[in-house]
């Protein structure tokens, strides 16, 4: 009875904290995950080459010259003036990317999931946001960039757009860093049911498609500077080759009671044709 008033004393005084003097103490039976990241979908790819295109360690791409070859005024009786077209060729070579993950065997027997299992899991996050900077690299290559302001502006995106037509591209997708995507939420002609014909920026916080281009809304936290934006054509902009797809091999290492696994793959992105990309770029 004494003990009992000893505790009901620590409780009043706040000195008893949750796990101890028989108080309960519940653990949540379910992780609680991380935020999805927004990343550029694989099928941006102009060309995508995955193991069965790569027979050696890397791939060529035969590209022909641009504009090469011309047709001349030719006068009578004369000789008809030689001219070809030009090629060029791109080496792509992939790179290894991996993680080693090693999980002590008390760990496996005393966690509240499969711990070795959730690991591998986010590692194939990590490698899907690498290869998201991957792609951020090869549009960073782009031909011309256009220097905005402190916020974005139509002008910002008609000029880069403007950058791919004098080149004979089509302006077909627009990434989007998220200080860019606010600038774009404050645009009234986006917002503008009269001007846009929809409700999308009010209902899913951004507008997908602006001057006919796929809006990709793209994660900080997956290589994109916020303050960036890219307007490419993603018929000819970059391609990937992927040798090795996300591969993994489980281990045991007996002399230190681990059990792991090793998740590797190899991956490259190239750029195929600059002037198919435009950069814009906001302070």
């Amino acid at each position: 009875m004494a003990e009992l008033t000893y505790i009901k004393e620590l409780l009043s005084t706040s000195t008893g904290t949750q796990g101890t003097l028989l108080i309960v103490r519940k653990i949540y039976d379910t992780l609680i995950d991380e935020a999805a990241k927004a990343l550029i979908p694989r099928t941006e790819a102009a060309y995508y080459f995955g193991p069965g295109d790569i027979p050696g360690s890397s791939i060529d791409l035969n590209l022909l010259t641009e504009n090469s070859m011309s047709v001349r005024v030719v006068a009578e009786g004369a000789e008809v003036p030689l001219d070809k077209t030009g090629y060029a060729n791109q080496n792509i070579r992939p790179l290894k990317y991996g993680v080693a993950i090693r999980i002590t065997r008390e760990m496996l027997e005393d966690s509240k999931w499969n711990l070795l299992q959730h690991n591998v899991m986010i590692a194939g996050r990590r490698f899907a946001e690498n290869e998201n900077k991957i792609v951020i690299v090869q549009l960073d290559a782009a031909a011309n960039t256009v220097t905005g302001g402190a916020a974005l502006t139509i002008p910002n995106i008609t000029r880069a757009m403007q950058y791919l037509d004098d080149a004979d591209k089509i302006p077909t997708s627009f990434a989007v860093g998220m200080e860019v995507l606010n600038d774009l939420r404050n645009i009234d002609t986006f917002v503008d049911f009269q001007k846009v014909g929809n409700t999308d920026m009010l209902t899913k916080g951004y507008l997908g498609n602006i001057f006919g281009m796929n809006v990709l809304k793209v994660s900080t936290n997956a290589g994109m500077t916020t303050t960036s934006s890219y307007v490419y054509d993603r018929q000819v902009s970059y391609a990937l080759a992927e040798k090795r797809a996300i591969t993994v091999e489980n281990f045991e290492l007996p002399t230190y009671d681990m059990s792991g696994a090793v998740c590797t793959q190899r991956i490259a992105g190239a750029t195929i044709r600059t002037n198919g990309m435009a950069k814009i770029t906001t302070t």
